[in-house]
């Protein structure tokens, strides 16, 4: 077991990072309290030229001006002003690719998932892009947070996901972006 290392995220293929993260640990200790998930979903917006990415075109707004910056820091934005969404900058500087985490399954403090939750049953507890941060306690104001720091960060615990078990397939939600919206850039472990 081991944190992952900031040149990790510095890869410029956002679709094998995406990949890469399903069996990877998500960590967090908020308030002294530490949290860990497996992650089990994620998704890849691809910059520039991906019509699903906050940054598609070129756009640089005060949210998405993050993902501008070199990769290994989290982008978490507000959607539909509830679900607080945590996301991973990736690549390059000025290559403004991100890895949306969309689920995690609980591996370490369950006590603090289903607290958070207000839940009494783990099922589904954080199998969802705004349920895993509510159970992991990552809100917006973790935007820009390093994840090789000691608030969020990333472990390989050796975890072997098999090839014949990862569903790849669409993103979910993002049928504004046309054509894009069918790319094979998300990715579904069901443990």
């Amino acid at each position: 077991m081991y944190k992952l290392s900031a040149t990790y995220y510095l890869n410029n293929d956002v679709v094998f990072l995406a990949k890469d993260l399903i069996g990877k640990v998500l960590c967090t200790e908020i308030d002294g309290q530490v949290a860990k998930g497996i992650i089990t979903e994620t998704e890849a917006y691809n910059g520039v030229h991906d019509k699903a990415c906050h940054a598609y075109g070129g756009r640089r707004t005060d949210r998405t001006e993050i993902m501008f910056g070199e990769g290994g820091k989290a982008y978490v934005y507000l959607c539909y002003g509830i679900h607080h969404l945590f996301n991973i900058v990736t690549g390059p500087k000025d290559d403004p690719t991100a890895v949306l985490i969309r689920g995690v399954e609980p591996l370490e403090g369950k006590k603090l998932f289903l607290e958070r939750r207000k839940k009494t049953n783990l099922k589904n507890i954080s199998s969802g892009p705004g349920t895993l941060t509510q159970a992991l306690a990552i809100k917006t104001h973790h935007t820009g947070e390093e994840l090789i720091g000691e608030t969020i960060w990333i472990e390989d615990h050796g975890i072997d996901v098999p090839e014949n078990e990862l569903e790849i397939g669409p993103r979910i939600g993002i049928d504004y972006a046309g054509e894009d919206a069918k790319l094979p850039f998300r990715f579904l472990w069901r443990m």
